[in-house]
Formats: C-alpha cells, structure tokens, sequence
C-alpha cells in the first residue's frame, strides 16, 4: 500500500484517446492520481467534473490529473466525449497499479463482498514523492480540497 512520503509506485498505462501515460515521464510536474469505481456512475461523473471545473488552475500550480479505473480505454473515451472531460483517463484493467497503491479492495453491498476500487486520491511531488493521500474518498467537494493541497506544495 502506497503511502505518504515513499516513492510513487511508476506506472505505464494506456490512456484516453490512445497512446500511454507514464508517471515518471510527467516530472517534474506534481500529479494527482485519483482512482475511481467505474465510467459514468454519478459519484464518478462528479469527481471527474469537478477536477475538469478546476483543470486551469490545476495545471496553473504546476500539476497533472490522472484518473485511473479498469474501464477501458474505449469506455473513457466515451466517458470524456459525453461529459467533455478534461483529465487524463487511464485503464488498469488487470488493477496491478490498483494492487500496487493499495486500492483494489474488499467491498461489501447489501451483505454481498466483492473485489473492487476504493475512491482514493494520491498527490505526487515533483520528485515522485507520495506528498498526500486521501482514502475513502466523497467525491463531491473533493477535487477543491485537492487543488488547496497542491497549492501549498
């Protein structure tokens, strides 16, 4: 499980609109890594809206925004052109990043367990560094809380 202050497990996945994303080619910009449940479900529509609300002044304090999901990289795509996204998406279809940062977890619902992605948030300085790290994550109001995080960084 990924925590604050270790080295960012690196990462090379396929993205939106095809190509990859590689964690250690964003430096030194700081990054916001958010991982998120599935496409176009409400609480994911709304953290994903509310960080493209902010993208301006994200990328004015010097950071990328990467949500990551097992959705495919069709299924983002989707995803940006319905709600005209502005962050990266990325597909960890075999959840290895998921595993690696501690976020493919236990989940239960109506007394059923499953294996799923817990909403979490990670904030990676510009050495790679975990700066923070949110768990357990409401998506409303979030991306705001993060973009004061990556302000005082």
């Amino acid at each position: 499980m990924a925590q604050t202050g270790e080295t960012a497990p690196d990462f090379t996945l396929p993205r939106d609109g095809g190509g990859d994303v590689t964690l250690s080619a964003l430096k030194p910009a700081k990054v916001v890594l958010y991982f998120y449940p599935r496409d176009d479900t409400p609480g994911c529509t709304t953290e994903a809206l509310e960080f493209t609300a902010q993208i301006a002044e994200f990328e004015a304090a010097g950071a990328k925004i990467i949500g990551i999901s097992k959705d495919t990289v069709a299924k983002h795509d989707k995803f940006i052109a319905k709600h005209d996204l502005g962050v990266i998406l990325a597909s960890d279809a075999d959840s290895d990043v998921c595993e690696r940062y501690g976020v493919w977890v236990e989940k239960s619902m109506y007394g059923k367990t499953s294996m799923g992605i817990e909403r979490a948030s990670f904030l990676i300085d510009s050495e790679g560094r975990i700066a923070q790290v949110w768990r357990k994550v409401k998506a409303k109001g979030h991306a705001a809380e993060v973009l004061e995080a990556v302000r005082a960084l």
